[in-house]
């Protein structure tokens, strides 16, 4: 009888070479003891390496492996397009039942696999890994991250310790339905409110890098405010953009009104001069934004309407996938 695949591991790659064999290793060491559990035992699992335009050995090593394992895929795209799209192309790609996402660069250790299957058991759509004694530079990586994960929770609604921790398990329902553009992979729990998913996050484990260098530096943290600020158009305003570009607007338009209104008066009424006062500019400059926020709006909710009506595009191109037949389903 055919396996049914109940878990996908999605594992973006950039310049990994040293790593990824070691952490193909303790993958299938973390599984192999997992599924030969009696409840996994109709179920089988996958693990995708996605090569983001690595530039060292990586896709030669994801490659040797997705030939000779039938339980690996591949996934080698033409240019280096970021995490975000690499985690957008393994939910494309994943056919389990849970889809786990985690850092190639061995400081998510796989072993909190079955720890963030027990918690979805549970009945949870999101786990979230929260790396509680992190292995990082305080000032350059875990200060900055503290602050971002604190802007996060209070501006989304979602309150986790650790937005930037890769190790996530997902009910693929939902990661398949979230938008993974740009760099929106920290803000996936957050976004997956949108579906009204039930999110939660554990204690993991986290070491330190031994090979290679990070991507990360302290200017993520600036990315992160501007792209906050997308978030929470999209948890907020996705489907009624008027209502946020309509609602200033009508507040700048009734501001320039009553400041014209009185300045009318003033000149009508009173015979007061008010073609060099600056209140004049003030009330014109308040009244044209409001028409232009109002008119934004309207334009908003035309393209949302056109974005909900046509199909979408990736946000990558896929160059090669190699994957070997394994006879599952």
């Amino acid at each position: 009888m055919d396996k049914k695949v109940y878990l996908s591991i999605v594992v973006p790659i950039y310049n990994e070479e040293e790593n990824l064999p070691i952490l193909y290793k303790k993958i299938n060491e973390a599984v192999e003891n997992l599924f030969n559990q009696e409840k996994y035992k109709d179920k089988t699992y996958e693990m995708i390496f996605v090569n983001d335009g690595s530039k060292d050995k990586s896709w030669q090593i994801i490659k040797e492996l997705a030939e000779k394992d039938p339980y690996v895929i591949g996934i080698n795209f033409r240019r280096n397009f970021g995490q975000t799209a690499a985690m957008a192309a393994g939910f494309d790609k994943a056919q389990g039942e849970i889809i786990i996402t985690m850092d190639g660069d061995l400081q998510n250790d796989p072993e909190d696999i079955p720890k963030l299957l027990e918690k979805i058991d549970e009945g949870y759509d999101v786990v979230s890994g929260w790396r509680k004694d992190r292995k990082d530079a305080f000032l350059s990586r875990t200060l900055p991250s503290r602050i971002a994960n604190w802007l996060i929770s209070k501006t989304t609604g979602v309150n986790l310790h650790d937005y930037g921790c890769s190790l996530k398990a997902y009910r693929s329902e939902v990661a398949k339905s979230l938008d993974s553009y740009g760099e929106m992979h920290r803000f996936l729990p957050a976004l997956s409110k949108i579906v009204g998913a039930n999110i939660t996050e554990i204690p993991v484990k986290h070491h330190p890098r031994i090979y290679g260098k990070s991507k990360y530096g302290i200017s993520r943290t600036f990315k992160v405010i501007v792209d906050l600020l997308w978030v929470k158009f999209l948890i907020d305003y996705r489907n009624k953009p008027l209502r946020v570009f309509g609602g200033f607007g009508f507040l700048f338009l009734v501001i320039g009104f009553l400041t014209l209104f009185y300045l009318a008066c003033q000149k009508l009424c009173f015979g007061q001069p008010i073609g060099n006062r600056p209140l004049l500019m003030f009330g014109m400059l308040s009244f044209l934004t409001g028409i232009n926020l109002i008119s934004t709006g309207i334009i908003a909710e035309i393209i949302i309407r056109t974005y909900y009506e046509s199909q979408g595009k990736k946000p990558y191109v896929i160059k090669e996938i190699v994957q070997k037949s394994n006879g599952q389903n």
